[in-house]
């Protein structure tokens, strides 16, 4: 091929590849080791001193030629590419920020709903009560006599002032951080007329800090006052709520006896379960461990809360939040739940739309 046409034909080529690609592949085929162009360069072996340095001159031309052409246009496809990614990878800085997981609900929440979802379906309604109470509700209503060590500084925190004035009829009482959630069932007793069926979690305090206790936490506790309650139905509730809580058709359960000024009978409830080095298993093994207390509510408490304990008996039960937290997911430290950790809560946090239920289940 005549070389003018050879390089006519290669320029027109060049000029027409789209892609980088392409114009690689016609890179190889015009100057490669078996290219057109290379080829003709290897025929100057053949040819008069005269001729050879005339046609040597000229293909060393037109290999310049096309490598310059060769550069220009990949340099303009290049940039070409270039410009195209940038079009549709642009971001529209205008456009609202991408929704992300950027918080995550916490575990004292989890468990709380997850207790709510499952007494719920035992028909159980949600009561709440001020955090601010009176020696009243606190104490005296819940037949905690005057010399009981929880009323001493050391167990609770009091506040400066009283409640109650002369214009409702009130006695002045001293005010008191609530120890206990028990003052709700008080307040529920003396507001609603039985039958009733109530639990109440919320925040207590008490003036005690260690590795198993902070000044803070929370309880949740359950109130049933009925006719012809007895212990039977408060060991066949625990047994099944315990059981949802832990994914458990059969959940080994004790009452051990105990005592509270509040319950007669009363029993400490303790499950079955296996103790390992690395980790608690929950309904098996030969151990038992402490979940929560119960009890009958006492006359005293009934009569001081408007009811006639001849006509209406009930039962009453309490478990800390926290402690079903730690058996549950394995938290190892109480502490850390109130640390403030971001890293801690994204461990154990849960996704804030993983509402807990019992139509698919409150079992992580």
């Amino acid at each position: 091929m005549p070389l003018t046409e050879l390089t006519t034909r290669a320029l027109a080529s060049i000029a027409a590849a789209d892609s980088v690609k392409a114009l690689e592949e016609l890179r190889v085929h015009m100057l490669g080791k078996s290219g057109e162009l290379t080829a003709q360069l290897k025929t100057l072996g053949a040819l008069p001193p005269e001729e050879r340095k005339e046609k040597g001159a000229a293909l060393n031309r037109v290999k310049e030629e096309l490598s310059a052409a060769l550069e220009a246009r990949k340099t303009s496809l290049e940039t070409q590419e270039l410009d195209e990614r940038l079009a549709s990878e642009t971001i529209d800085v205008t456009l609202p920020a991408t929704p992300s997981m950027t918080g995550s609900i916490h575990p004292i929440t989890q468990v709380t709903e997850e207790l709510i979802a499952i007494f719920a379906d035992f028909g159980f309604q949600v009561a709440e009560g001020p955090e601010i109470e009176d020696d009243f509700h606190n104490f005296t209503a819940l037949n905690i006599p005057e010399s009981h060590p929880a009323r001493q500084m050391h167990d609770t925190f009091y506040l400066k002032g009283i409640l109650g004035d002369a214009t409702d009829n009130a006695v002045a009482q001293h005010a008191v951080l609530r120890t206990h959630t028990s003052p709700v069932q008080v307040r529920t007793m003396q507001s609603q007329t039985p039958p009733i069926r109530i639990i109440a979690p919320g925040a207590t305090y008490r003036s005690d800090s260690d590795m198993t206790h902070t000044p803070m936490f929370h309880q949740i506790e359950g109130l049933v006052i009925e006719k012809n309650i007895h212990m039977g139905h408060l060991k066949g509730l625990l047994h099944d709520a315990l059981g949802a809580f832990f994914g458990l058709e059969q959940v080994p359960m004790r009452f051990r006896a105990s005592f509270f000024p509040f319950t007669e009978p009363s029993a400490e409830v303790d499950i079955g379960c296996k103790r390992g080095r690395d980790a608690l298993v929950i309904g098996e093994g030969s151990d038992w461990l402490e979940v929560a207390g119960c009890g009958m509510v006492h006359p005293n408490v009934l009569r001081n809360c408007g009811l006639d304990p001849d006509e209406w008996q009930g039962f009453a039960f309490g478990c800390g939040i926290e402690r079903l937290a730690m058996l549950k997911y394995n938290i190892p430290d109480l502490r850390t739940m109130f640390a403030g950790d971001v890293r801690w809560l994204n461990h154990y946090g849960f996704r804030a739309l993983d509402i807990p239920s019992l139509v698919k289940g409150v079992t992580a």
